[in-house]
């Protein structure tokens, strides 16, 4: 007889994975799903903490890639480029934050199914 995981269990450990990415300005977020991805012993919730690691290095990527020459311009700038470049800064909060709504969404919705995120490098 298989035990499997019930679906409370699934949504619960799952949301935490991918909702832990909106503490990304504290490095230990990415902490919360290498820690369930170790002590959970269910495939959809080990394939939603190893999304939720990709996801979370690959918005530190981008952040760093997109934010460090940014700050350069605005502080080479006075605070000009910072003001002008706002619309990407917010573009990229909302892509952010998008992806992740609809990530819980989805583990709320059908908890079976592991989430992937799309236009992402997978690491892990």
């Amino acid at each position: 007889m298989e035990i499997t995981s019930n679906s409370d269990k699934r949504k619960l450990l799952s949301c935490l994975c991918h909702g832990s990415i909106f503490l990304s300005t504290i490095l230990f977020s990415i902490g919360v799903p290498i820690a369930i991805n170790l002590v959970a012993d269910d495939p959809v919730i080990k394939s939603n903490a190893k999304e939720s690691i990709n996801f979370h290095l690959n918005v530190w990527f981008w952040a760093t890639v997109i934010g460090v020459p940014i700050g350069i311009l605005s502080w080479i700038t006075f605070g000009i480029g910072g003001i002008l470049f706002f619309p990407v800064i917010a573009l990229g909060f909302a892509i952010h934050w998008g992806l992740t709504i609809w990530a819980l969404l989805h583990c709320l919705a059908q908890p079976d199914e592991p989430f992937r995120y799309p236009f992402i490098f997978r690491i892990f």
